[in-house]
């Protein structure tokens, strides 16, 4: 315990934490802050501590996981919040990181074996992250299922709201016109394309390698009459025949691996036309390039890395694409998260009973740990729109935001979701 004492004593200053070991000693750590409650937190038997400092990157994700630890006053996100508000990015981060130089190094080389998605590894990672049961997608994401950062015009918006506003956000950039062939890839459960579709009049191909996914957007467009114009195929990127008018990727570069940068922006060059748009939204880290966490790789994204807008950069400048726009989303993907964490806290008895109480447990901490790296750590959402002539976007950014609007203006959300909002 006193290892894990010295650290809580270094990173926590501000807000209220108290440990109870298993012999029931309390520590206590930071100090109050006016209108937030002390987090309590119990370790319920002696190796519980251990695990947390011999594996600093995953061992509390898993002591929580495994019931050998309990939030009794606040809850994991609580927690969670509390230590990474005392230890933001670039500071406090680097405890959590291997020491010795023989640890860091495996470390890194391993996170980079992972991120070494051949055509197999690719779909088996996809099965493993987006194949779970459709009612769990059901209990916490957004009518449309979209499993990607939401974008608020304002805080209060409801998820729903945010979610097609995310749509709007998205399809302005791509500055579509009536009869265009669409390339989606990682289209999760077709709702971007059947958004396209429906607003611009255009040919969708959605692509993904879950194959429920692919046969849940291909139920949506059968029932919605429009399979002949927007298909799903069960398909990898690199199999894909061009060429396209436009090519969008919502949440899919994370999952590619750093190491098939090159061969992503090569494959989408080729399969965009020459007059064409291409635009990609992902979460990104903000400074260097990086690894992705243990817990993330292990448990959540397996083959997974979050990129810096460098790598996205260069990889574009090698292939002759040209940068055209880059946003930075930043506080948006916390806000969605937020939402996910209290719907899927509410639906905690379904979900246990769908999995069991260690899998609700893994998703409480997958979501709060992710809210809070979204808040206090290197994470940002970034948009990125790619052209091959400069003359396929208007001169000025203009045409975005009057396209936002018509589209906002087109389609709203059920009112009983803004009032649930408004609550």
């Amino acid at each position: 315990m006193w290892l894990l004492d010295k650290l809580l004593t270094r990173v926590v200053k501000q807000g209220e934490l108290i440990i109870v070991d298993h012999d029931g000693k309390e520590y206590r750590y930071g100090a109050p802050v006016a209108g937030k409650s002390p987090v309590k937190v119990r370790l319920n038997d002696k190796s519980a501590v251990n695990h947390i400092v011999r594996y600093p990157q995953v061992g509390a994700a898993e002591v929580y996981m495994d019931g050998r630890m309990d939030v009794i006053e606040g809850d994991i996100r609580d927690l969670i919040l509390l230590v990474h508000s005392n230890a933001p990015a670039g500071s406090g981060e680097e405890a959590l990181k291997p020491k010795g130089l023989l640890r860091k190094v495996t470390e890194k080389a391993m996170a980079k074996a992972d991120s070494i998605n051949w055509k197999s590894k690719s779909r088996r990672n996809a099965e493993h992250t987006y194949n779970m049961t459709r009612r769990l997608y059901e209990l916490f994401l957004d009518e449309d299922r979209q499993y990607t950062c939401a974008y608020y015009l304002d805080p209060k918006d409801s998820l729903e709201k945010a979610q097609l506003d995310k749509k709007a956000h998205l399809a302005a950039k791509l500055h579509l016109k009536p009869g265009m062939r669409v390339l989606d890839i990682g289209c999760g459960w077709g709702g971007l394309g059947l958004y396209l579709h429906r607003h611009y009049d255009v040919d969708v191909l959605g692509i993904a390698l879950a194959p429920d996914q692919i046969a849940f957007s291909k139920e949506r467009a059968e029932a919605a009459g429009v399979a002949d114009r927007v298909k799903f195929e069960l398909m990898d990127y690199r199999d894909v025949e061009g060429p396209f008018d436009r090519i969008v990727s919502v949440g899919l570069i994370e999952h590619l691996g750093q190491p098939h940068y090159p061969g992503f922006f090569e494959k989408t060059r080729e399969l965009l036309a020459e007059d064409g748009v291409m635009v990609s939204h992902c979460c990104g880290r903000m400074g260097m390039p990086g690894t992705t966490d243990k817990f993330t790789r292990k448990y959540i994204f397996p083959g997974g890395y979050i990129p810096a807008l460098s790598e996205l950069v260069t990889e574009a400048e090698k292939n002759a694409l040209i940068v055209s726009d880059v946003e930075a989303v930043r506080y948006h993907y916390a806000l969605t998260l937020e939402e996910w964490y209290k719907r899927t806290v509410a639906a905690r008895e379904e979900i246990i009973e769908l999995y069991d109480e260690r899998f609700y447990r893994m998703w409480q901490f997958y979501l709060a740990g992710a809210e809070s790296s979204f808040i206090h750590g290197s994470l940002v959402n970034w948009q990125l729109q790619y052209v091959k002539r400069r003359d396929a976007i208007p001169m000025v950014r203009d045409y975005l935001f009057e396209e936002e609007v018509r589209l906002r203006a087109l389609e709203e959300p059920p009112e009983w979701h803004l009032a649930q909002a408004a609550e």
